[in-house]
């Protein structure tokens, strides 16, 4: 079943121009390559293998294998400039990596790796960036300065933007901002989300290991009963949110694992806690972790246990620059039918390594709806039968070449 909220707004086509509107069949089948060979964060051979063979065939300057498995292609726009104006560089982003998840579609492109499923969106993400390469390529004369196109590894884990920021791709030349979209099946085809500030959350975890001291079910008071101490700090984390955190701000704790005991009439010694945190302020960033040690450092020793507990930041929330956000606003409205198709309200508390891009230089990162409800293409991301209305490939090469032509569009020499 799909939610029947995601019935597409009407496309009207005419509004991709014509050359995009005759790529879209090669959309289609990159697309669906991609889609029936996915693969694992830091292991995108066969992805790297296909974009590299289209950049070299249209011949576009990259380098490859940056963090692994990750693809710089640079186009250089040939629009004249004015003397005294510096051309500006924009950078594109696009994921490449699957998930560990079994695909239940009956398609004739359905995943040939078994356990690995484009469950996500990616392959569509990298089919985007691959027709705007095509198309950037074939028309430098339409915008002046530089297009970085960046194939990133690893989004869903352990993460490729930071290794890939720290190896320098958004230098020589420096990049002035970059952009991104996700193809989100939380919006239906047709719209496009969009927002200056927070647009997803910090992600980070922990893992926490409760002491306590085992021993006869009918002799409690001989032990120090392990899963009443996690049962307390389970309900006790649940006020850093509801108490500690300013009610106007957004945040999650959320313990998602909870392990103990062997057997109906013995108090189990140990016990194992783990959870994830979202927010979306980075204020936050050194908060949640002191707090929740506070929490269970006290509990435990109220009850006479130890705890040992491993706390990590995974990303950091993004945070659209406003500049840029109106950038991709102003041209949103060029390609969907306003004012429906236009969502500000589309915050999530997922999260997303495109993050480290934007804390290093503005950019903005959108949702291109790409449901569609009554072609029954509206389960949601990372479910085993996750699929996309593949219409939205050719309004995400439009939107991203707007975007180009807009940014990087020159002081006209008289």
């Amino acid at each position: 079943m799909v939610l029947s909220s995601l019935q597409p707004i009407p496309v009207n086509l005419a509004q991709l121009r014509l050359e995009i509107r005759s790529l879209q069949p090669q959309l289609v089948t990159w697309r669906r390559q991609l889609h029936q060979q996915p693969e694992l964060g830091f292991r995108e051979k066969l992805t790297a293998t296909l974009i590299t063979q289209k950049l070299t065939e249209w011949g576009i300057e990259h380098q490859t294998q940056i963090a692994e498995t990750g693809i710089v292609a640079v186009i250089v726009g040939t629009q004249p400039v004015a003397d005294n104006q510096t051309p500006k560089v924009l950078a594109i982003r696009a994921d490449m990596d699957a998930l560990p998840i079994q695909e239940l579609n009956e398609v004739d492109y359905k995943s040939q790796h078994e356990g690995i499923m484009h469950a996500c969106g990616h392959d569509g993400h990298v089919t985007i960036a691959l027709g705007t390469a095509y198309y950037l390529q074939h028309h430098r004369h339409t915008f002046a300065g530089t297009v970085k196109i960046i194939f990133q590894p690893a989004e869903e884990g352990p993460g490729g933007a930071k290794p890939m920021v720290a190896a320098g791709v958004l230098q020589n030349p420096d990049v002035d901002a970059i952009i991104g979209l996700h193809l989100w099946n939380n919006l239906p085809l047709g719209t496009i989300g969009v927002r200056s500030g927070a647009l997803m959350a910090a992600v980070e975890g922990f893992r926490c290991q409760l002491l306590g001291k085992g021993g006869h079910g009918a002799l409690p008071h001989q032990t120090v009963d392990s899963i009443v101490v996690g049962a307390q700090i389970v309900n006790a984390l649940q006020t850093i949110v509801a108490r500690n955190v300013n009610p106007i701000e957004s945040a999650v704790v959320t313990v998602g694992e909870f392990h103990a005991g062997t057997a109906l009439n013995v108090i189990a010694d140990t016990a194992r806690l783990s959870g994830t945190v979202r927010y979306f302020n980075p204020m936050y960033e050194d908060y949640f972790g002191k707090r929740i040690e506070q929490i269970i450092a006290g509990i435990c020793q109220s009850h006479g246990a130890t705890y040992e507990l491993d706390y990590w930041r995974s990303y950091p929330p993004v945070i659209n620059d406003p500049v840029i956000a109106d950038l991709v606003r102003s041209v949103a409205v060029a390609v969907v039918d306003t004012p429906a198709g236009l969502v500000p309200e589309c915050q999530t508390m997922g999260g997303e390594d495109m993050s480290f891009f934007l804390e290093a230089v503005p950019g903005c990162y959108f949702f291109l709806g790409s449901a569609n409800a009554e072609k029954d293409l509206a389960y949601p991301h990372h479910h085993p039968r996750f699929n996309f209305d593949e219409t939205a490939l050719g309004m995400g090469v439009e939107i991203f070449v707007r975007c180009v032509e807009k940014f990087c569009a020159s002081v006209m020499v008289e």
